[in-house]
Parts: C-alpha cells; structure tokens; sequence
C-alpha cells in the first residue's frame, strides 16, 4: 500500500469523501487521489515521491508554472511582515490599479476571497444597482456554489450528473433563469418575457467549466445588446479565463466589454483570493460608500495580494508569454487531435489558447447537453492510462488541461507520445 492511499483511508475518517473539494474525488475515474507533496514548474511530486506532468495547474492559477521563484520571494517577504492585519495595506492599493490598468472595462475593484464569493458579489451588486431580481445564466457555466447559482451549473456538479444540489430551498433559485449556452435566442426569449425584471446576466465568456466550449460568433456581442437594450449588468465570469487568455481576459480577446467581471485565484497566483470589479457607476453602490453590503476580514489579504501583484507585474511586462502560451496550446492541441483522427476516434477537441479539453463523444460539443453527449467511462479509461504514465489530468471529464508557460516543447511531446500510445492501442 502506498503513502496516498494510506493518507486516503485515513481521510475519509475525517473529511467527506476524503477530500476538500469534489473536483479532487477521483470517484469519477476510478482509483484513489494522489496526494501532492510538492511542485515545481510544469511538475508535481506525490507522497510516494512519484512525479507527474501537470495539466491542471491548481485548476488554472498557475499560469507561469509552480513555484515561480520572483512570486515565492515575493510571499516569503509577505510572510515575515506578518500574515495578516485585518487593516488596510499599500499592496491593496497597488493591486487594485494594477487590475484597473490592465482590464480596461474595471474601472473600480473590490478584493474578495474565492471566485464563489466574487460573483455572488457582483450579483447582489447589480441586483442593488438595478433594484431588479431575476438573472439569467447559461447550462453548465459554473459560477461557484452560492445558493442561486448552483443551477445547471457545470464542474464536479455535472460530473456527478446532478441537477443542482441538495440543501437549496427552491425560494433561492426562484429568480435564477437559465438558457442553453450559446443560445442567444433563449436569452432574448427571457428579456422579451421579464426585460423589466432582469437585472444581469452572468456568463463565462468561454465556458470552462463543462469541458471548454467556445462562444459561437455574436453570442457575446449579443448579449452585450441585449443588456445594454433592456438596462440589464452584463456580468463576465472570467475566474478561470481572466489574465489566461491574454491581460484583459476573455472580454479583450473579443472585444466585448462588460459592465462588471468577477476573477479568481489566478491573481494570486494560486493563493485563496477572487475579485469583482467594472463600471464606476456600479461599484459605488458597494458599502461604505453605497446600500450594497459586502464584507471579508481577509479580504485583501497581504500575503495573497504580493503573490497576485508579482504574477500580474510579470504578465504586464512580459505580453509576449502570452504569444507563447498561444503558440504551445494550438502545437498541444492540433497534435492531440491528428492522435484521435489517427485512431479513428470521432472525439472532439476544443481549445482556446493555452485552454482545451478532448471530449470523448463524435457529436460536436458547442453547449452543455452536447458536451454531455461524452462517453465518462471511455475518459475514465484514457485518465488512468495517462496518470500511470506520469500525465496529470484532471480526473473528470467535464474539466480543462491547462497550459503554463512552464510546459517545454519536449514535456508537451512526452505527453503526447503517451496519448498516441493508449488511443492506437485501441
């Protein structure tokens, strides 16, 4: 018996289904989960000191790999002011204008401390901006697990083929309406019923969060309409997007700009942080200065705002990784279909960038009930496969591979090699 499955057995003593978050459950592939020791760059190393070529990246944060060293430095030295004050700091400030200057369409910013709580922030915000209830989102788009969005969302909720969850009272989901993602006539279909109710609409720009799905051309700009026509807060959830598809996000890459966007982790570099942020009109409704009450004792924390500014200011400076992050995503990407067609599988492939998913189905995957078209058995197979072969992926199908800058031409090979191994194997 190993030292994961010995850490295992004893977790499920203690935490449910022995782990902190259901993404981490293997429970969908088979197996037990490895419990990681240590990181570094493009690897991660178990408790049995076996090592593994990361394809999740802490679920996307990790954009420049593990254990940056100008972002650990920066943490270190954090650390030996003191975790943290409950008080206001200088990195908060320096973290805010450093978000507004690189997203053009934020204009004013609050720190928060998960992607969950940044978007059920920016909800209560345009609802008390608007004075309206209801809000639209789109099947299989997760936008954290705050009561009345966890619906139809996507994530480990599809991957364990729930509806919703339990221990929602039906009261909160009462004002939540959904569409089929890339649906825009669905969304005007709710507009032309209830426009005088609606007071947002909150969709990922690309959905990441059942598999990756693209936004069809004029989904985005549509819906930027459909607001902007009815008085509606058109509200992007780039957590997992933002600063991943270029230094404006999703809403740069195009050309959309919403009234507010929420982020996450990824401008901590990893560490427990989220935020929501846009017009100026709308963010001054946020208490103290507004009616809108939102509060955290860790907000802004010190030493997750050091680790954000040193990722963000390496970002800013360097524009050109982003280039390469593009460059190794369609190179991953386009190789890993050729594998399948070579098979004569008729998976799919979508990617964006440095963000992609292989879907185990022949139909192809533009909403959430085609991507639940995948057979989770045959991707089960293809993950333990490839984790017995030192690929670490995520252990779901309806989740992403995520690139970093730390991934070499030769590792993304190495990975390949393995994929063509199991596929022409049959």
């Amino acid at each position: 018996m190993g030292r994961s499955e010995e850490l295992f057995q004893e977790a499920v003593n203690y935490m449910p289904g022995g782990v902190n978050s259901p993404v981490r459950s293997f429970g969908a592939v088979g197996g037990i989960p490895r419990f990681i020791t240590k990181a570094d760059g493009a690897y991660l190393w178990d408790e049995d000191g076996c090592r593994y070529l990361d394809f999740i990246g802490s679920w996307g944060p990790m954009l420049l790999g593990h254990n940056h060293p100008k972002i650990r430095e920066a943490v270190v030295e954090a650390c030996g002011r003191g975790l943290s004050y409950g008080a206001s700091t200088k990195i908060e400030v320096d973290m805010a204008r450093l978000l507004c200057e690189m997203v053009p369409s934020v204009e004013m910013v609050r720190m928060v401390n998960s992607g969950t709580e940044a978007v059920m922030s920016a909800v209560r915000v345009a609802r008390g901006y608007t004075g309206r209830d209801k809000v639209i989102k789109f099947d299989g788009c997760y936008h954290g697990h705050s009561d009345g969005l966890l619906v139809k969302a996507g994530s480990g909720v599809m991957t364990q083929g729930e509806p919703g969850s339990a221990g929602v009272p039906k009261g909160c989901t009462q004002d939540t309406l959904t569409a089929p993602y890339n649906s825009l006539d669905s969304a005007k279909a709710h507009f032309m019923r209830e426009g005088s109710k609606i007071a947002a609409v909150v969709v990922e720009p690309v959905a990441a969060n059942m598999g990756v799905v693209l936004p069809q051309p004029g989904f985005l700009q549509g819906l930027r309409q459909l607001c902007t026509q009815y008085g509606a807060v058109l509200i992007f959830d780039e957590v997992i997007t933002g600063f991943r598809l270029g230094t404006a996000g999703a809403q740069g890459l195009f050309g959309v700009e919403p009234d507010l966007t929420t982020f996450g982790k990824i401008i901590g570099a990893g560490m427990p942080v989220g935020a929501y942020g846009g017009k100026r009109c709308i963010m001054e409704r946020v208490a103290p200065l507004g009616s809108v009450y939102q509060a955290g004792t860790l907000s802004g924390n010190p030493v997750a705002m050091a680790a954000g500014f040193a990722q963000l200011g390496i970002l800013k400076q360097r524009p050109e990784i982003y280039d390469m992050l593009k460059a190794n995503g369609d190179y991953f990407f386009g190789r890993l279909e050729k594998v399948v067609r070579k098979a004569g599988l008729p998976y799919q492939v979508n990617h964006i960038g440095s963000l992609g998913c292989l879907f185990f189905t022949g139909t192809k995957v533009v909403d959430y009930e085609s991507a639940g078209t995948s057979d989770t058995d045959a991707y089960a197979r293809y993950c333990r496969h490839m984790l017995g072969q030192g690929i670490y992926l995520a252990p779901a199908q309806f989740e992403a591979v995520f690139l970093s800058a730390a991934h070499t031409k030769e590792q993304l090979d190495g990975a390949l090699a393995a994929a063509e191994s199991y596929f022409l194997a049959g």
